[in-house]
């Protein structure tokens, strides 16, 4: 608990140099610290730290910096299940093994029971922890990367518990990308109307909630325009639908017009 709170408290200051563009000299000494606090997977679920860590990396141009959170990041992430390298995902297989030759029967439902909440566990962290998004040289990709993020960015102003705009601009184009496979007419499309309804000042909810990790760069990726729209869009088009249905009924009901 006395390191979640520290740290919570590291994240505070971070996040504040973040948004305030302070000295990269105070971000590194919270870096270290962070590096020497005992971080386990529970603290990296609750926090979040990573998020604000690779946010740092993003706007750090201080080689120091960025080297100990690149460091920071691959040291977390060893804290992930599945991250074990090859020799130790084979020791730990054979001592499982040797374990389970004879189980007590009585045992077996607790154990798929915790099986079940360890892979929630994992759900979890892998969901708030980031992942980093691949570079790129093609000048296309770069072009949308920059057409999405000042997109989210909107009006600049920095949203409390919000993302890094460039980050989940990367993140949202890759996602695009690793759809279609080229940067062709169905690609640039897909990201136009990203771009167009994240900037739609009459629907200011789906930044938002994109910004706030409500909305996910996969799930964005691929909603349609009904389910991008805001919610008085929604209610509009929800309204027409049921006009027209109870048209449709009424004429049914009342049969064809026989008058001459």
């Amino acid at each position: 608990m006395d390191c979640e709170k520290d740290v919570l408290r590291i994240q505070k200051k971070l996040d504040k140099i973040v948004k305030e563009e302070l000295g990269q000299d105070e971000a590194l000494d919270y870096l270290k610290a962070l590096k020497d606090l005992p971080i386990n997977l529970a603290v990296l679920t609750s926090t979040r730290i990573g998020m604000t860590v690779n946010a740092i990396r993003k706007k750090s141009e201080n080689d120091e910096v960025n080297n100990l959170t690149k460091a920071l990041i691959k040291k977390w992430k060893k804290l992930l299940p599945g991250s074990a390298t090859p020799k130790e995902s084979t020791k730990e297989e054979g001592k499982t093994s040797d374990k389970a030759k004879e189980p007590p029967k009585e045992s077996q439902a607790p154990v798929k029971e915790s099986a079940k909440d360890k892979k929630g566990s994992s759900s979890n962290v892998q969901s708030s922890f980031p992942a980093l998004p691949t570079t790129t040289t093609d000048s296309v990709r770069l072009k949308c990367r920059e057409m999405l993020c000042a997109a989210i960015k909107g009006d600049g102003v920095a949203v409390d518990g919000g993302g890094d705009p460039e980050y989940l601009a990367q993140m949202l184009e890759e996602c695009i990308f690793k759809e279609f496979k080229n940067t062709d007419m169905k690609y640039k499309n897909r990201v136009r109307s990203r771009v167009s309804n994240l900037k739609d000042t009459r629907n200011p909810n789906l930044r938002l909630n994109f910004l706030c990790g409500q909305v996910s760069p996969a799930r964005l990726s691929n909603m349609t325009s009904e389910e991008m729209a805001s919610d008085e869009m929604k209610n509009i088009r929800q309204k027409f639908t049921k006009e027209s249905i109870n048209d449709a009924q009424l004429a049914t009901v009342q049969g064809p017009n026989t008058k001459r």
